[in-house]
C-alpha cells in the first residue's frame, strides 16, 4: 500500500499541471458543499445558487451566465461523480503527459469542455426530443474525455491493466466509452452524454491533427505564454543612478581595498546581464513551472519583481 501511495506522489508531482487540475476540482467540491451546508441551515436551497456555476440549457439564460460554460467543467457535487471522473484524469492525465506538454493537457481540458458545453447546447436547442425539457449541466466528464481520446488517437495500442479483465488497449476503452455515451442520448442525462461527446470529438480532432504534425492548440499556448509572461515578467527598467557616489565597485589589491564609481557603461552591462538572467529564468517557468526553479533563482525572481 505504502509502494502504491509513494508511486502516486511521484506521478503527481511530476506533472504539476495534472495536480493542479485535481486540486482544483477537488477545492471546488469542496467549496460547493461548504456553501449548501451554510445555505441549508438557513433554510436556503441550493439549487438557486448551483445555477450560477451550471450551465443552463436554455440559451436566453447563457447570456446572464456566460461564466458557467467555464465554470461547470471543475463543479461536481456528488462524491462517485468527483471520485471516478478525477480517477480517469490521473489515469490517462498521466499517458498523456508522456506524449504531450504539460500546457497541452491544462489547455485540451479546458477546450474539451468548451466543446461539451457548445454540443449539450445545441442538442437541447436543436432536437425536437429535449423540446419541453430544461436541464443545467455541471462536471469534468467532457474535458477528461479530450484528453481520453486525444491519448487514444496518440497511440491506441497503449495497453493498461483493468482488475478482473487484464491488459487492454486504450482504443477497446474508448470504444466502449463512446459506445455508452451515444446509447445514452435519451437517458435521464442525456445532455452529459451528448457533452461526453463533444468532448470526445475535440480530442478526437487535436489528435488526428497531431499525427499529421500540426498542433492546432499552438495558438492558444502562444497566448497563453503572452499572457503568463505579461502577469510574471518584472518590469526592470536601466536608468542611470541620481547619485553616482552610492553606486560602488570594490576591486581588491595585494595592499588594500579600493572604491571607484561604477561608471555609465557598466551600469547599463550589469542591468542588461539582470535582465537576461530574469528572461532565462521567465523561460524556464514557462516550460517547466515555478517548481523547477532552484532557491537561488527564485530569490532572483522574488527581488527582480520586489523591485
Amino acid at each position: 500500500m505504502a509502494g502504491i501511495i509513494d508511486n502516486l506522489k511521484y506521478q503527481l508531482n511530476s506533472a504539476p499541471t495534472l495536480k493542479r487540475l485535481i486540486y482544483i476540482n477537488v477545492g471546488a467540491f469542496i467549496a460547493v458543499h461548504l456553501v449548501s451546508v451554510v445555505l441549508l441551515l438557513f433554510n436556503i436551497s441550493s439549487t438557486q445558487w448551483l445555477s450560477f456555476v451550471e450551465v443552463p440549457s436554455n440559451v436566453s439564460i447563457l447570456p446572464y451566465r456566460f461564466w458557467t460554460i467555464f465554470t461547470y467543467m471543475f463543479v461536481h457535487y456528488d462524491l462517485w461523480h468527483i471520485l471516478f471522473n478525477m480517477l480517469w484524469l490521473y489515469w490517462f492525465g498521466v499517458i498523456f503527459i508522456q506524449y504531450f506538454s504539460q500546457k497541452h493537457l491544462s489547455i485540451l481540458y479546458v477546450m474539451g469542455g468548451l466543446a461539451g458545453a457548445a454540443l449539450y447546447l445545441l442538442s437541447y436547442n436543436l432536437f425536437p426530443y429535449f423540446a419541453d425539457k430544461q436541464g443545467m449541466m455541471c462536471g469534468a466528464s467532457a474535458a477528461i474525455m479530450a484528453i481520453v481520446f486525444a491519448t487514444t488517437i496518440r497511440v491506441p495500442n497503449y495497453k493498461i491493466n483493468l482488475m478482473f479483465i487484464g491488459s487492454v488497449s486504450l482504443k477497446y476503452i474508448a470504444a466502449v466509452t463512446i459506445l455508452i455515451d451515444l446509447l445514452s442520448m435519451t437517458s435521464t442525462n442525456a445532455g452529459g452524454h451528448f457533452a461526453h461527446i463533444g468532448g470526445a470529438l475535440m480530442g478526437i480532432v487535436f489528435g488526428l491533427y497531431w499525427n499529421k504534425g500540426k498542433d492546432i492548440l499552438a495558438p492558444l499556448n502562444k497566448l497563453v505564454d503572452k499572457v503568463v509572461t505579461m502577469c510574471t515578467r518584472p518590469h526592470i527598467k536601466i536608468r542611470r543612478p541620481k547619485k553616482k557616489t552610492t553606486q560602488h565597485n570594490t576591486y581588491h589589491t595585494p595592499d588594500n581595498t579600493h572604491k571607484r564609481p561604477e561608471t555609465d557603461s557598466e551600469y547599463r552591462a550589469r542591468k542588461k546581464r539582470e535582465a537576461d538572467e530574469i528572461d532565462r529564468i521567465l523561460d524556464k517557468v514557462k516550460k517547466s513551472g515555478y517548481s523547477a526553479l532552484t532557491t537561488e533563482e527564485k530569490q532572483r525572481l522574488f527581488d527582480a519583481r520586489k523591485n
